[in-house]
């Protein structure tokens, strides 16, 4: 390595490196984490608020915790279900709800109303 008059190599002084590849490598990374990470999880959030608050009485759910049940009452944060057999009923928060696995059919009527 060659040395100029002062402590650092000729090279290194005077522009012979460029931030621009360093700028665009940053730029990927953060696009790459924005659409494939934060944007998938904010659809996933958007979707699961959205089922929560189409939550009505007669939908068969399927809760995080494993549990199966019909919703047969509706609060403003809280759902009551009825297990199936001994008909147990269970009083359960709204985010607990995983999916819904047989909307009620009246919801499917309020989808075709709104279709035509």
């Amino acid at each position: 390595m060659e040395f100029g008059d002062g402590l650092f190599p000729l090279g290194a002084i005077g522009g012979g490196n460029s931030m621009v590849p360093t700028l665009i490598s940053v730029v990927l990374m953060i696009a790459i984490f924005y659409f494939g990470i934060i944007r998938p999880n904010k659809k996933k959030e958007k979707e699961a608020a959205e089922m929560m608050e189409n939550l009505a009485v007669g939908d068969v759910i399927y809760t995080y915790g494993g549990i199966v049940g019909k919703i047969v009452q509706v609060k403003a944060d809280v759902i009551v279900i009825e297990s199936t057999g001994m008909k147990t009923r269970l009083e359960i928060m709204k985010w607990a709800v995983k999916n819904v696995l047989k909307p009620s059919g009246r919801k499917a009527e309020k989808e075709e109303d709104e279709e035509e």
